[in-house]
């Protein structure tokens, strides 16, 4: 387990390329599903991230290959001692290789199949291409959520065993939805300024990216403070400790600051009118949200185990190697994806 503290930052980094990844899509399905008329701008840029899939796919083997590394409580069930833990049977280690592996191709197979009926749809347009479209986009939020909620239980959740909120499951993925809103508006102000996007992007898109991100700021506020407050009011003190040990030991400093950069910050900003029509206050917003997101998946990861066994992340040459290495695929990748579907201009 000595490692363990690094091998969380890959996770981080894994969760991060994957959200990117399976958001890109979600978000597309969703704009379809409540009409939106601005989804025609930014629809295909969104699904083009779906390119990292490969990227994600290869961080979950590594992840999955390194066993204990990666999953702490295996190494407690492997050697026993002092530190064994009675496990229940989702901590079956071949079942998890397996569900995440089969629900990672499932995901993967169904978004493709809502890029492709969307392509169609455009294309070909008819009223059995639409249908098609339509069936699929329906499907997509559910798959977002049965597959959110089985990664959230997997790498984060049940990191400590037999520590559960009915709750957290909802809060993962919502949080992560949230970054990837605050990722696409960076995203699609770093395209627009470029000047190299084959599609128009009105400056409105932006105001819009930061309506949403200001709702599921409330959000996830609500879904946090919800399993807190039961926890806390509830005095369960087998399931508050884990909150006390990130909020108030080593981790503290990366919890609030995270709650800062998640909470405090966009909704202040966020609620003045102003804010939400500047481009460049909503993306210093949306940089701190990234930034805390990750910084939010290091700290539920990592703070499963006792402060010996993790250290404050980017302190080490593993932590800022694999982080920059990632992030170096990740930015190659999507640009290839982007210059695959045609949405670049050629140089």
């Amino acid at each position: 387990m000595e490692g363990f503290g690094s091998w969380s930052v890959l996770t981080a980094d894994f969760l991060i390329v994957l959200y990117i990844a399976i958001n890109g899509v979600t978000l597309a399905a969703i704009l379809h599903l409540v009409n939106a008329k601005w989804r025609e701008h930014v629809r295909f840029i969104s699904v083009s991230l779906a390119g990292l899939f490969p990227v994600a796919f290869v961080l979950l083997c590594i992840l999955l290959f390194n066993g204990e590394s990666t999953f702490q409580w295996l190494g407690a069930a492997s050697h026993g001692g002092g530190h064994e833990v009675h496990l229940n049977g989702w901590h079956n280690y071949t079942f998890l290789v397996v569900r995440q592996v089969v629900g990672f191709f499932l995901v993967a197979g169904m978004y493709g199949l809502f890029i492709k009926y969307q392509r169609e749809a455009v294309v070909n347009p008819s009223y059995e291409s639409e249908r098609k479209f339509r069936n699929i986009a329906l499907l997509i939020p559910v798959f977002y959520v049965l597959y959110g909620s089985m990664v959230a239980w997997d790498f984060e959740m049940t990191m400590l065993p037999n520590w559960h909120s009915a709750s957290f499951a909802p809060y993962h993925w919502v949080g992560m939805f949230h970054f990837f809103l605050a990722f696409m508006a960076i995203f699609v102000f770093i395209l627009k300024r470029s000047g190299k996007l084959r599609v128009e992007i009105p400056d409105r898109i932006m105001n819009y990216f930061a309506q949403m991100m200001l709702a599921f700021t409330i959000l996830w506020t609500y879904l946090f403070f919800t399993q807190y407050l039961i926890m806390w009011y509830g005095r369960l003190p087998e399931e508050i400790v884990r909150f006390r040990d990130m909020m108030d030991n080593d981790l503290s400093i990366i919890w609030w600051t995270f709650v800062a950069l998640k909470f405090v910050i966009p909704l202040c900003c966020l609620v003045l009118t102003p804010f939400r029509h500047n481009q460049y206050a909503i993306v210093t917003i949306a940089i701190g949200i990234v930034v805390g997101t990750w910084l939010e998946r290091y700290t539920w990861v990592s703070g499963s185990v006792d402060p010996e066994f993790y250290h404050i992340p980017m302190t080490s040459g593993f932590d800022v190697g694999v982080t920059l290495v990632v992030a170096a695929v990740t930015f190659v990748t999507i640009r290839w994806s982007l210059n695959r579907n045609g949405l670049l201009k050629s140089s």
